[in-house]
């Protein structure tokens, strides 16, 4: 069976002999025009290039700010939580199981939208004052985790 193995029909293309005359369609100049950048051998232009013209991401005008500082943050909010139910230890591991986060290892910080279960344990990195008194209230804890 795998004798018999060969590509579609049409799969494969002839290799376009170029400099073999005129009858070719491809002699002479070999398709690559008369004279010019182009032209020449070792043609290397790229993409982007616009001939020595002030290139295009140049011209425009630069804005905005990257803190290459920055802390990648996930955020979850405490209606996310209510589906995992009343006395469950959230954390990190169990967030990213359930797809509330994506798992990176990014530091979780927990937001106070919505209402929290009774009796919650919550290990995350960062809580807002809103999310804790909640959670709190409802006769949960939290600990932060470093």
């Amino acid at each position: 069976m795998l004798d018999r193995l060969e590509p579609r029909p049409g799969a494969r293309h002839r290799r376009k002999r170029v400099g073999r005359g005129p009858g070719s369609g491809k002699g002479k100049t070999c398709g690559t025009g008369v004279k010019g950048q182009g032209t020449r051998s070792g043609k290397k232009i790229k993409a982007w290039f616009e001939g020595g013209q002030m290139p295009l991401q140049m011209r425009l005008p630069k804005r905005g700010f990257t803190n290459n500082f920055r802390k990648a943050v996930e955020i979850v909010n405490l209606t996310d939580l209510a589906r995992l139910g009343d006395g469950a230890e959230v954390d990190a591991e169990l967030l990213a199981r359930r797809g509330l986060i994506r798992g990176s290892g990014a530091l979780v910080k927990l937001l106070g939208d919505g209402e929290a279960p009774k009796n919650l344990t919550v290990k995350v990195n960062r809580i807002s004052a809103s999310a804790r008194e909640k959670i709190e209230s409802a006769g949960g804890s939290v600990e932060l985790i470093a």
